[in-house]
């Protein structure tokens, strides 16, 4: 509903006069997903991810179109579905805060009516492959994020899913935390062919676990392809990084600012190296970059690479957001 500021806009609230507002969080988006796949599904905030997610959970009633998943209509079988289903959040724990995640997981036994011997032997081998053992008996509350999260990926896993789906898994993580579960949810899918689909706005997320990419925005997907091809259909440069043998001179680093025509663009510099972009539409790019660079000093080291995934998303981003305005 759509109100007027202050106190006439509550008045007429409550006398019924306010107008409707219909907002369409998803459109024309058609996915078809492969058993075993691991795909992103990323975009901006507001995009629609997570109402496509609930759509396809049950959780919401979409106004038209169609879905199956697993061979169930989500909405008109959702309890049948969930047997089926896994998911992760990062922000949001099925654990039990105050409990050990051996109880947890003896709960998720008995809603998924898992038989006892099959549940535990299941248990077993997912212990051994997150390594979780240590944490069995421990309350969650005294755990790490870290240490959490990889007992909430057993938890959605014990009952053997055949799709797991994972919203933000690795937020508030560190770098060794991220590694770690990031390996841990690969090699269930790569050991038990389990469908990963993924949201995250972490690039790391994306590069490591998935082979699929679907971007989506304003509901629409703009993108649909491996991570290469995302790569390659968005991004124009290349990262050149040097290192010298010796401090870049005040005339040198002048002389860097001061190309305006040159087919790179300065990212970054310190007095022993300079970071540049190579625009890729112009072959001459790396070869010109090189040698300039090696007029100014002797160069110790150089490599050329593609740029992060971060930058990959940026430029969809702001691209969408263009056509927006």
């Amino acid at each position: 509903m759509v109100r007027s500021p202050g106190l006439r806009g509550i008045i007429e609230s409550i006398g019924g006069r306010t107008q409707a507002a219909t907002t369409t969080a998803v459109k024309s988006l058609n996915l078809q997903v492969r058993a075993g796949e691991r795909i992103a599904f990323i975009g901006p905030n507001g995009s629609g991810k997570s109402t496509t997610i609930k759509m396809l959970t049950g959780i919401l009633h979409p106004t038209s179109g169609s879905a199956s998943v697993l061979g169930f209509n989500p909405w008109r079988q959702r309890k049948q579905l969930a047997y089926h289903l896994g998911s992760v959040f990062g922000q949001k724990s099925q654990l039990w805060f105050h409990l050990p995640p051996m109880e947890t997981f003896f709960l998720l036994a008995r809603i998924f009516e898992l038989e006892e011997q099959a549940w535990r032997s299941r248990l077993a081998v997912l212990v051994d492959a997150f390594d979780i053992q240590p944490y069995l008996h421990t309350p969650v509350r005294k755990l790490s994020l870290g240490e959490r999260m990889r007992c909430e990926v057993v938890a959605s896993l014990l009952h053997r899913p055949s799709l797991l789906l994972l919203d933000e898994p690795t937020i508030g993580l560190d770098v060794v935390a991220k590694a770690t579960l990031r390996e841990h949810i690969r090699d269930a899918n790569l050991r038990e062919g389990t469908t990963i689909f993924i949201t995250s706005h972490d690039a790391g997320d994306v590069e490591m676990l998935a082979e699929r990419v679907i971007v989506i925005a304003e509901g629409e997907a703009m993108f649909d392809g491996p991570v290469a091809e995302l790569r390659r259909r968005y991004l124009r440069t290349k990262r050149l990084e040097a290192r010298f043998a010796e401090p870049l001179t005040q005339a040198a680093t002048s002389t860097l600012r001061s190309r305006p025509d040159a087919p790179w663009r300065l990212v970054a510099f310190s007095e022993f190296s300079v970071t540049l972009d190579l625009d890729t539409s112009r072959p001459e790019a790396a070869r010109d970059a090189m040698a300039w660079l090696g007029d100014q000093h002797a160069i110790e080291d150089i490599t050329i690479a593609e740029p992060p995934l971060e930058e990959v998303i940026r430029i969809i981003y702001e691209e969408n957001m263009k056509r927006e305005i």
